[in-house]
């Protein structure tokens, strides 16, 4: 059998795991033993919580996150080689979008390897389907400029974009800074600008809501300086 790169979403809050993974990806993590992932210890935690049996300590782990050295990341898929499978893990969400994944992914078609992803969350493709600002054009921005100045004039960029071309512009930052981002769009935008605020997505504290800028002038913000979330913005 042909050895196989599984990427292996992650639950995007511990409380849902059975709710948004099937009961397949749990099948196919329980038959690998070598993992490229973005933490360790989280993985590791991952990996108990799919299957409290699961054997840890038989498993080898190569990290690919910020610390990590993008060179060796070649040497990592050397257990494919050898015909054995192997599962990529980051910390949220889908691995190799908006993740270190993507570099290991792109290794491995280059050298022509299978590369299956398994079915999982995505924060953002759940935030664009809740929004309502449509989802026939979208782009990922990622984080905007921590300098206020630069993420006013990126935030007018984008907003052009989605007047100018009817495209949904997403973003995010750190949690701790959310609410300096929701004023920067406050201050930024135009009063008819529509800015959907997608936080804390298939967790208990799920948060979704879509306002004008006019609106959101009006309407107070939960706190969610501890809450992952997408920044949405469209006409």
């Amino acid at each position: 059998m042909n050895s196989i790169l599984y990427l292996i979403p992650v639950d995007l809050g511990s409380e849902t795991l059975a709710q948004v993974l099937p009961d397949h990806n749990t099948n196919i993590v329980n038959q690998l033993r070598h993992f490229i992932v973005e933490d360790i210890r989280s993985a590791r935690r991952f990996l108990r919580r799919m299957n409290h049996e699961f054997p840890i300590d038989d498993c080898t782990f190569y990290e690919m996150g910020k610390h990590a050295d993008p060179h060796r990341f070649r040497e990592y898929l050397q257990a494919m080689h050898q015909g054995m499978s192997m599962g990529v893990i980051s910390e949220a969400g889908c691995p190799a979008v908006a993740d270190p994944g993507a570099d290991i992914v792109a290794i491995a078609q280059r050298e022509g390897m299978q590369v299956t992803p398994l079915v999982g969350p995505s924060s953002m493709i759940l935030s664009v389907m809740a929004s309502g600002l449509g989802g026939q054009s979208f782009a990922f921005n990622g984080y905007l400029p921590v300098d206020s100045a630069d993420r006013a004039k990126r935030l007018k960029t984008l907003e052009s974009r989605a007047w100018n071309e009817g495209q949904t512009q997403l973003f995010i930052e750190t949690p701790y800074r959310n609410h300096k981002l929701f004023q920067a769009c406050i201050a930024a935008l135009r009063p008819q600008t529509r800015l959907c605020i997608a936080a804390g997505i298939t967790t208990p504290n799920e948060w979704i809501r879509t306002r004008t800028i006019e609106q959101w002038k009006k309407t107070p913000l939960p706190d969610l300086a501890k809450t992952p979330a997408v920044f949405l913005i469209n006409r």
